[in-house]
């Protein structure tokens, strides 16, 4: 017998079409205003070495605030952090484009951080919350295809908006405040309980974090970061320049390919869940990239770099959507949103050390010990994904 109210397509809920916008409103910080770095250099009269704080003063306030919002978030409310966030994100990111000053633009800069901070742990909270099974793990893979889609053409709308002035990219944060609004009339809320103490809330929170399961989750994570943003996203371009002298536009291209390859993958996980388990994806991830790193040094035709590279989106596309589902199963959510902004900080920890870490490998051993170092990474991965992540 049919229900009376079946539950509507995933992709047609507008719960999951609020997540996509603040998804899309959490990447676009860093990632479309990157290519306009150079330009708004010269016409603040800023030197390189400093043009990069714009990055990190955003990116300061996600360490130091995400924990305390996920608190909050799951004190009183998803919504009650949500919308001020997110016109806070869009109003300090707007009000960028009007300044003329360096030093106000990186205050700015730093408001329009503290906006973003629970937003990274708020979609994926909202997920957890609002859908359950495998209807979960289709909204966490769709929303994995929004974020790489967005990681993919940010940079080459920022690039394009830059071209025509330094301010432009910032007009983009403004999309956040429509994001805000509709969300504030049409996000579903969700009951919070206040049932535990703070105290009792705490140590709950310590007795799951601190169990096989979730720590190699949180292992699985930082290794992912790690693999990304130092063997992938900074010395393969590298090794791009160095063995086949390509122009940073092409670099960006294959880099962008890659993303939209993570970005289909990640839209098929809910059928990819109803055949295989997240362990299974994971651990083919990690497979994955240790046979990547393995080959790149041997390959010697530009053209087939393609292949690794395309690939590497596939294992992007099964893993990370699979390690969030995973972790956000792992909790009710009275604590969810706490819980995962831990997460959040170990994201950050690994993108931050990732560079430093690679960058040693690189000057000790070069590239190619750079790369095989990454792929004893994926090995690493490997072990612990096999030990420790289990359903």
């Amino acid at each position: 017998m049919e229900p009376s109210n079946p539950q509507p397509p995933v992709l047609k809920d507008k719960n999951l079409h609020i997540i996509f916008g603040i998804t899309l409103s959490a990447v676009m910080g860093v990632s479309s205003i990157a290519p306009a770095l150079p330009v708004i250099s010269r016409a603040l009269d800023v030197s390189t070495s400093q043009i990069g704080y714009l990055i990190t003063v955003f990116a300061l306030p996600g360490i130091l605030l995400t924990p305390f919002l996920g608190v909050l978030a799951d004190r009183f409310g998803r919504k009650r952090i949500l919308i001020p966030s997110l016109f806070l994100y869009g109003i300090a990111g707007f009000m960028c484009a009007f300044t003329t000053s360096f030093s106000e633009l990186l205050w700015l800069r730093f408001f329009q951080g503290a906006g973003s901070a629970a937003l990274g742990v708020l979609n994926v909270t909202l997920i957890g919350d609002l859908f359950e099974g495998n209807r979960r793990a289709t909204a966490m893979g769709y929303n994995g295809s929004v974020l790489s889609v967005g990681t993919a053409i940010y940079p080459a709308i920022g690039g394009v908006l830059a071209s025509i002035a330094w301010n432009y990219p910032f007009f983009l944060s403004a999309i956040a405040i429509p994001v805000a609004i509709y969300a504030m009339i049409f996000l579903d809320p969700v009951p919070i309980s206040l049932n535990l103490d703070l105290k009792e809330y705490f140590q709950k929170i310590k007795d799951r974090i601190f169990t096989k399961k979730v720590l190699g989750l949180f292992s699985c994570v930082f290794l992912t970061f790690l693999i990304l943003y130092g063997g992938y996203i900074t010395y393969l371009p590298i090794l791009l320049d160095e063995d086949f002298a390509v122009t940073s536009t092409v670099i960006g291209l294959m880099l962008s390919g890659s993303s939209l390859i993570t970005a289909f993958t990640s839209s098929k996980l809910g059928d990819l869940t109803k055949r295989f388990s997240e362990q299974q994806l994971i651990l083919t991830a990690a497979f994955l990239y240790t046979f990547i790193f393995l080959c790149f040094p041997f390959i010697e035709n530009i053209w087939f770099m393609a292949i690794p590279i395309s690939i590497f989106g596939v294992a992007q596309g099964i893993n990370i959507p699979s390690l969030l589902n995973l972790l956000t199963s792992e909790v009710p959510s009275e604590f969810r949103a706490a819980f995962l902004a831990i997460n959040w900080v170990v994201i950050r920890a690994s993108q931050t050390v990732a560079p430093v870490i690679l960058g040693l490998m690189y000057l000790w051993f070069g590239i190619n010990g750079t790369l095989y170092f990454t792929a004893g990474v994926g090995i690493l991965f490997i072990l612990i994904a096999y030990l420790a992540v289990k359903r």
